[in-house]
C-alpha cells in the first residue's frame, strides 16, 4: 500500500515536471511569437517598391523673406531600365557597394560580422548592407538606427529577394536609391550633377555617381567637392583592385576635371544655401527637409550678400598679375552670432577654379590673423600689459628635441624695441613669438579654443609657430572668435536660421537670442579694441590712413594675417555690431606674388564690404569698463615714469595690473668691450666688463641696449647678431 502511495506521488510529480516543461515552452513560443507580432506590426510590403509618393517643397528664404533656393519636393527621379545603365556604372556601383551582389541571397555574411562588431564593440548600429538591404532600406523603412528597424530590414530584404530576381532588384536600387538632396535614381543623378543622360556618363562621371550612396550629404560635389572627388578615386580604385578597369585607365580618369551643372537661375547664395541644408539635413534627416514642405528662414542678407559677392568677383580679377584666382567673405552679427552673408568662393559657378569649394568652411592658415587672441591670452592673466616692452629683432627659439625655431618678420624688417601696442598693432612675428612662449602654447590652444577656435585640439600637435598662423582654422571659426572680441569677451555660437515651419505653417524650430558665455573679461577684449582700432599704432608697418581705416568709423577694430610662404592673405575687422573676415588665395595652396598685407590682397575687399556694411551707422564704440584704467608710462619701459625722466605715452590697463614701478632706463650691463655686444648671463667671456648704458628688460627678461655700438637683444646665446631665447 504504500509502495504504491509512493508510485502516484512519484507519478504526479513527473506530470507535473512535464507539464510544466510544456507551459515554459509554450509560454516562451507565445512570448516570441508576440515579439515577432510586434516588430512587424507596422512592416510594408515589399509590394510598395514599385509604388510612388507625392512629397512637398522645401524653400529657403532670406531674412527678409526673399526665396533663395527651393528644395525641390517632387523628388527628382528619371526611371530608367536596366539595360539603359552603363555597364561602367554598374560596375562602379558593385566595386564600392556590394561586390557579392550576384553571389549571396541578400545578406553578406562578412558584412554582417562587421556590423555586428562594430556594434557590440563600438556601440553604434552599423554594417556592410548590400544593395538589397540598402533598397529595402530606402524605400521601405525610416533611417533610424535601432535593432527594431534592423529586424524589419532583414524580414524585407529575405522576401525581396524571394519575389524579384537579381536583374530586377539592382534596376529597382538604381531608381530608388538618394543620390543627394532631391535626387533620387541614377537618371536624375546624371542629368541633375553632369546634365547628361545616363547611358552618357564618363567613366570618371560613373565612379563619381557610385560613390555618393555611402553618404549624399557628405559626399556632395556641390556642398563638398574634395570629400566627393576623394570618394571618386576610391570607387576607382575598387574597380581596378577587381579587375573592372586597368591601372592606366584608372589614373586616366583620376585626372579628368568633373564638370558640375547647376542652373544659376534657381539659386541666390549658393555656399550659403547648401551650408544651412546641410546643418538641416544633420538635424531632421533628408527626407523631411527634401520632401517636408519646410519653409526655413534664414539669418542672411541678401543685399549684403549680392553686394559682397560683386566685390569679391571685381577685385579678384584685378588680382591676376598676383596669382591669386579666389576669395571669399564672411559677414556676421558680432552680438548674435547671425550669418548675414557668406561668399565662399569668387563665383559658385566657376570651372576656371573649383568654384563650389567653399572657403568658409575650409581649412585654411590664418597667418598673422590668430594673433589677437595670443596677445589677449597674455593680457587676461596678467602676464603682460599694452605697455609691455617686447624686443624685435633677429631670434631663435630653442625647443626640446627639435631644432631651433627662426621666424623672420614680414618684410624682413626688424624694429627694436616696442610695445605690445605697436608690436600687435604693426603684426610684428618676433614679439608675437616671444608672447605665444610666455602664454604657454598649451594655455593658448584651451583659450583660442573657448573663444572659437574648436580646429585648435592638442597641443602637443602644435610649436610656437601657431601665433603666426602655424595651425588651421575655418573661416567660420575666426568670425566667432573676433566676434568674442567685438562682443566684450562673450563667445556667440555662428547660426544661419531664424526660423523653420512645417507645411501647415507650425513653427517647429525658432531662433531665440541667448547671451553666450563669457570666455575673456571686458577690460582686456575693450585693450585689445583699442589697440586694433589705433591707426597710429600700426602706422609703422602700414602707414596712416592705409586701406584698413574706414573713413568716418574710427571705431572699427582690424587685424591682417599673410602667411609667410604667401599662401593665405586675410583680413579681419569688427565693430560692436559686426565682424567682417576676407581672405584671397588660391584653392590649391599654390603661392601669391606680391600681395602686400593691408594694401592689396584681401583689404581692398575687406574695406569696401565695411564701408558698405557702415554706410548709414553712427559710430558706436564699446563704452570703456570701469576696470580699466588710463595713464602716462615711460614710452621705454612701460611702467612709472622714472624720476630721470622719459618721454611717455598714455595706455589703458586692467585696475589690477597697472604699473606701479618706476624702473630706471639707465643701467649696469655686462657688455663685451671689443665688440660691444651685451654679455648674457652665464656667458664666459674674457671681455666683459660692466658699463653704463641706456639699457631697458624686454618681457623675455633679456637686456636691451639701446646706445651701445652694436644694438643687440642678448639672453642666454649669442650666435653672430641673432639673439637665442630657451
Amino acid at each position: 500500500m504504500t509502495g504504491t502511495k509512493k508510485r502516484k506521488k512519484k507519478g504526479i510529480r513527473g506530470l507535473f515536471r512535464r507539464n510544466l516543461f510544456v507551459y515554459v515552452v509554450l509560454i516562451g513560443f507565445l512570448i516570441v511569437c508576440g515579439g515577432i507580432v510586434y516588430a512587424l506590426r507596422d512592416v510594408p510590403s515589399p509590394r510598395k517598391l514599385v509604388g510612388d509618393s507625392y512629397p512637398e517643397s522645401s524653400m529657403v528664404y532670406d531674412r527678409n523673406g526673399r526665396l533663395l533656393y527651393e528644395i525641390y519636393a517632387e523628388t527628382r527621379r528619371t526611371t530608367v531600365n536596366l539595360k539603359e545603365i552603363p555597364e561602367i556604372l554598374v560596375e562602379a556601383t558593385l566595386a564600392i557597394e556590394d561586390t557579392n551582389f550576384y553571389k549571396h541571397n541578400g545578406f553578406d555574411f562578412k558584412g554582417i560580422m562587421r556590423g555586428l562588431f562594430r556594434t557590440v564593440f563600438e556601440k553604434r548600429l552599423q554594417g556592410g548592407s548590400t544593395l538589397t538591404q540598402q533598397l529595402v532600406k530606402n524605400a521601405l523603412l525610416t533611417p533610424e538606427r535601432t535593432w527594431s528597424r534592423k529586424f524589419k530590414e532583414a524580414i524585407l530584404t529575405v522576401a525581396t529577394e524571394l519575389m524579384y530576381s537579381k536583374d530586377e532588384i539592382l534596376e529597382m536600387y538604381f531608381n530608388q536609391t538618394p543620390y543627394g538632396g532631391a535626387i533620387w535614381g541614377v537618371g536624375a543623378a546624371s542629368k541633375g550633377i553632369f546634365n547628361k543622360e545616363v547611358g552618357e556618363l564618363s567613366l570618371e562621371e560613373a565612379a563619381l555617381i557610385a560613390g555618393l550612396p555611402g553618404s549624399p550629404t557628405k559626399y556632395s560635389p556641390f556642398a563638398h567637392p574634395d570629400a566627393a572627388k576623394a570618394r571618386q578615386e576610391l570607387v576607382l580604385k575598387r574597380m581596378s583592385e577587381m579587375g573592372y578597369i586597368t591601372e592606366e585607365e584608372k589614373k586616366t580618369a583620376e585626372e579628368k576635371p568633373l564638370n558640375y551643372y547647376i542652373s544659376k537661375s534657381n539659386i541666390l547664395a549658393p555656399h550659403f544655401v547648401f551650408y544651412v541644408k546641410e546643418q538641416l539635413v544633420d538635424k531632421y534627416g533628408a527626407e523631411k527637409v527634401n520632401e517636408g514642405g519646410l519653409k526655413i528662414t534664414t539669418t542672411l542678407d541678401l543685399d549684403i550678400q549680392n553686394y559682397a559677392e560683386e566685390v569679391v568677383a571685381t577685385e579678384i580679377d584685378k588680382l591676376k598679375k598676383y596669382n591669386v584666382t579666389n576669395g571669399a567673405v564672411l559677414i556676421t552679427e558680432a552680438k548674435t552670432g547671425e550669418i548675414l552673408a557668406m561668399v565662399g568662393s569668387k563665383d559658385y559657378f566657376a570651372t576656371d577654379i573649383e568654384g563650389k569649394y567653399n572657403v568658409t568652411t575650409a581649412f585654411r592658415q590664418p597667418g598673422s590673423s590668430i594673433k589677437p587672441l595670443n596677445y589677449a591670452v597674455g593680457i587676461e592673466n596678467g602676464k603682460v600689459t599694452a605697455a609691455s616692452m617686447f624686443g624685435d629683432g633677429p631670434t631663435c627659439f630653442t625647443v626640446e628635441n627639435q631644432k631651433p625655431y627662426c621666424p623672420t618678420n614680414y618684410g624682413g624688417a626688424y624694429h627694436g624695441i616696442q610695445t605690445l601696442r605697436n608690436s600687435l598693432g604693426n603684426s610684428l612675428n618676433i614679439p608675437a613669438v616671444k608672447m605665444l612662449k610666455l602664454n604657454g602654447v598649451e594655455t593658448f590652444v584651451a583659450s583660442a579654443s573657448a573663444m572659437g577656435i574648436k580646429s585648435f585640439k592638442d597641443p602637443s600637435a602644435y610649436g610656437l609657430s601657431l601665433t603666426l598662423g602655424g595651425g588651421e582654422v575655418m573661416m567660420t571659426e575666426m568670425n566667432t572668435a573676433f566676434g568674442t572680441l567685438a562682443n566684450m569677451g562673450v563667445r556667440q555660437e555662428l547660426t544661419p536660421i531664424l526660423r523653420v515651419t512645417d507645411r501647415h505653417g507650425k513653427v517647429i524650430d525658432e531662433y531665440n537670442y541667448v547671451p553666450g558665455d563669457r570666455m575673456l573679461s571686458r577690460e582686456t577684449s575693450y585693450i585689445i579694441w583699442n589697440i586694433l582700432s589705433d591707426d597710429g599704432a600700426r602706422s609703422m608697418v602700414f602707414g596712416r590712413g592705409s586701406m584698413l581705416n574706414i573713413k568716418g568709423h574710427p571705431e572699427v577694430a582690424v587685424k591682417t594675417g599673410t602667411t609667410n610662404d604667401l599662401r593665405d592673405n586675410w583680413t579681419i575687422g569688427y565693430t560692436p555690431d559686426y565682424v567682417v573676415s576676407v581672405w584671397v588665395g588660391n584653392n590649391d595652396n599654390t603661392r601669391m606674388s606680391g600681395v602686400v598685407s593691408g594694401t592689396t590682397g584681401a583689404a581692398p575687399i575687406w574695406n569696401t564690404v565695411m564701408t558698405y556694411i557702415l554706410k548709414d551707422a553712427l559710430v558706436k564704440k564699446p563704452p570703456m569698463p570701469t576696470e580699466v584704467v588710463g595713464m602716462n608710462v615711460c614710452n621705454l619701459t612701460g611702467g612709472l615714469v622714472p624720476d630721470e625722466g622719459c618721454e611717455s605715452h598714455y595706455e589703458y590697463f586692467k585696475k589690477e595690473y597697472v604699473p606701479r614701478e618706476k624702473m630706471s632706463i639707465r643701467n649696469n650691463i655686462l657688455v663685451d668691450k671689443v665688440t660691444g655686444k651685451v654679455i648674457n648671463e652665464g656667458e664666459n667671456n674674457p671681455n666683459a666688463e660692466w658699463q653704463e648704458h641706456l639699457a631697458v628688460k624686454d618681457v623675455s627678461g633679456v637686456w636691451v641696449c639701446l646706445d651701445c655700438v652694436i644694438n643687440d637683444i642678448g639672453t642666454s646665446e649669442m650666435t653672430g647678431d641673432v639673439t637665442t631665447i630657451r
